[in-house]
């Protein structure tokens, strides 16, 4: 089933995601499956629960959406239930971000380069990961959702500045969007 998208604004964004009940396993399911489904119709990269109006630490990322521009993303993708940063890189790295909770903005944002990850996967098993590049990117800014941040709060003061009307007016409802999207 396709799910709205919750766009900025929206306070499921903002709260620190519960673990996500392990036991629970028709739920979890259904709820990757349906995120698979919003993902897909959305044409994004990744998407964290809190984006579909769930609260729990649950992510997948699809690197077949950008396997055009990294070809190393080609088959790449991952779901991943209650993930824990086990180790990041000192090194860091800026890339442009965008989301699909923060649609027609963009800007550059820094992180560790690298980082290993612990996680449980689809099939409830638990694996450790280590990752980097664009995989690691698109991680780390679903893994921020979790702990209710956007990509928006670590741009710098200036970049803020500058996209802070596009930011009222997305809180407003005054946006565009090619996939189911809502604010509450």
């Amino acid at each position: 089933m396709i799910l709205p998208i919750y766009l900025y604004g929206s306070e499921v964004l903002r709260a620190q995601a519960a673990p996500a009940d392990l036991n629970d396993k028709e739920r979890l399911t259904a709820l990757i499956r349906d995120m698979k489904d919003t993902l897909a119709k959305a044409e994004g990269c990744g998407l964290a629960a809190p984006q579909v109006g769930v609260s729990e630490r649950v992510l997948i990322v699809d690197g077949d959406v950008m396997a055009d521009i990294y070809d190393y993303l080609k088959g790449f993708f991952r779901v991943m239930i209650n993930p824990v940063v086990i180790e990041e890189s000192p090194r860091k790295c800026e890339y442009n971000e965008g989301c699909l909770s923060v649609p027609g903005i963009y800007a550059d944002v820094l992180r560790p380069d690298s980082m290993t990850v612990e996680y449980y996967n689809e099939h409830f098993e638990k694996v450790t990961e280590h990752f980097d590049k664009f995989a690691c990117r698109m991680i780390q800014h679903e893994m921020s959702h979790l702990d209710g941040k956007l990509f928006t709060d670590l741009v710098a003061p200036i970049r803020k500045k500058i996209i802070g009307k596009k930011l009222q007016n997305i809180a407003k409802g005054k946006v565009s969007t090619r996939y189911n999207a809502k604010i509450k």
